[in-house]
């Protein structure tokens, strides 16, 4: 994880960024293993509220590293040759490096600036929210190499955007600004500093209680998932356990004294 992938964790809030600046944050065997052992860290990282995914350097990620790709099909490239076995739960290991942002416990904000391509656009749809720069770049660009998106962006972007946009930009590769994006419901805001935004957001939420964030992060993370009765049980469980809880309580004693609440971690 050291050569492409940091993480600072400060008030509650972990800076999480791609590194590896000189390649424009590519991903390769290397960079998926990193974001895997990122993933790792943070769902075992104490004090941790919220976490803002970003690149460094000129762009937040190129998509696949082309000298990567040209070794596809070769024996020794972990997880090329057998795609279809699931390594990771539910996903292979690609998959599970974009995935892995929405199973984390704790809301998670993707920074956009320079190109988010391919697999960097959807490892950034796997975040909670995604602040861009309006003058940012995506594609769906699989297509352009005959390929499909298969980082778990045809199960990420059902839900934000139109299907016939979906269908759209994933048959013609074609790339779009963050404006656009914005527009299409891939993208929550766009700012000229979307990394700023997104840590004063991270820190905002870094300040609610801990055990009602992560109980609306479970609820909306099955809302997209299950039927009406199913979530609507789900959330009157999730209420009767928060109702009455320390961090409940604190949470409504700092509002009536109109001070900083001290909450618990969970």
């Amino acid at each position: 994880m050291k050569d492409r992938v940091s993480i600072d964790l400060k008030d509650g809030v972990a800076d999480v960024r791609l590194i590896r600046a000189e390649k424009m944050n590519a991903l390769d065997p290397a960079m998926f293993e990193g974001l895997i052992e990122a993933g790792r860290t943070l769902a075992e990282m104490k004090g941790l509220r919220a976490v803002v995914l970003s690149g460094e350097g000129r762009a937040f990620c190129a998509g696949l590293d082309m000298a990567a790709f040209a070794s596809m099909g070769k024996d020794g490239v972990p997880g090329v040759r057998d795609l279809v076995s699931r390594t990771h739960g539910l996903a292979n290991r690609p998959q599970w490096a974009a995935w892995l942002w929405r199973e984390l416990p704790v809301p998670t904000i993707a920074a956009v600036h320079g190109v988010a391509f391919g697999g960097g656009l959807q490892i950034a749809l796997g975040c909670d929210l995604r602040y861009a720069r309006p003058d940012s770049r995506f594609s769906v660009m699989e297509i352009k190499w005959g390929l499909v998106p298969d980082v778990a962006g045809t199960q990420l972007m059902r839900h934000l955007a139109r299907e016939d946009i979906v269908r759209e930009l994933t048959y013609t590769g074609r790339v779009f600004t963050g404006e656009e994006a914005l527009g299409y419901g891939l993208v929550t805001r766009v700012l000229a500093d979307p990394r700023a935004a997104a840590l004063e957001t991270a820190r905002e939420i870094a300040g609610k209680s801990p055990d009602a964030v992560r109980a609306a992060k479970r609820l909306l993370n099955l809302a997209v998932a299950t039927d009406a009765r199913s979530g609507l049980i789900a959330e009157s469980e999730e209420q009767q356990k928060l109702i009455g809880s320390p961090n409940q309580v604190e949470a409504i004693m700092a509002n009536l004294q109109k001070r900083s609440a001290n909450f618990r971690d969970p």
